[in-house]
């Protein structure tokens, strides 16, 4: 049986940052699953960076099913967490499921994967402090009132925290996972 990773993530969540991790850790062989506020088709949104634009704009995205809701999630079940943005973060940070389940994998010293918005979970969760994180460079007072010390870079490293700015920064941010994963939850 494949090592399981989850995915945290609900309605308005970068389509890029939950569909590129979900293929990409399907791909190298773990067995992954999407856990959502429930079990419902969720309906993802793009945020893409236009000339005339202040900020990034969003676009409706891909649906996509559920897994299980939070309220399901073993924590002890799963390897790794990945923590996507989009507007989704900014809502389920409020969830004490959702907390419940981050600072499981806080505690446990497991690897987790957050990009863009994703960290606010993280911080809502209190596992941010004293740790060097990135995230979308809007949210580095947000990092900062959590404790942690915000770095702006495609991906940095903390540990088995590996953390990224938004979906342009994939490629770097999916090696350092993986190379994270490959480490302290190795495939058999």
């Amino acid at each position: 049986m494949a090592a399981k990773i989850l995915i945290v993530t609900g309605d308005a969540a970068e389509s890029l940052e939950v569909l590129y991790p979900y293929q990409r850790l399907l791909e190298e062989g773990y067995e992954v699953h999407l856990a959502a506020p429930s079990r419902k088709k969720l309906r993802f949104v793009v945020h893409d960076f236009e000339d005339g634009f202040d900020t990034y704009t969003e676009k409706p995205g891909y649906t996509w099913p559920a897994d299980l809701a939070f309220a399901e999630v073993d924590p002890a079940q799963y390897v790794a967490l990945v923590l996507p943005g989009g507007r989704a973060p900014e809502y389920l940070r409020n969830d004490p499921e959702v907390r419940r389940i981050v600072s499981a994998f806080a505690a446990a010293d497991k690897p987790v994967a957050q990009i863009c918005h994703g960290p606010l979970i993280s911080a809502a969760s209190g596992a941010l402090d004293g740790r060097r994180v990135t995230a979308y460079p809007a949210l580095e007072l947000d990092m900062n009132a959590a404790g942690a010390v915000f770095e702006d870079g495609a991906a940095v490293v903390d540990g088995t925290l590996v953390s990224s700015r938004a979906w342009p920064d994939h490629p770097v941010w999916m090696r350092e996972f993986l190379t994270v994963l490959r480490s302290k939850a190795p495939l058999a």
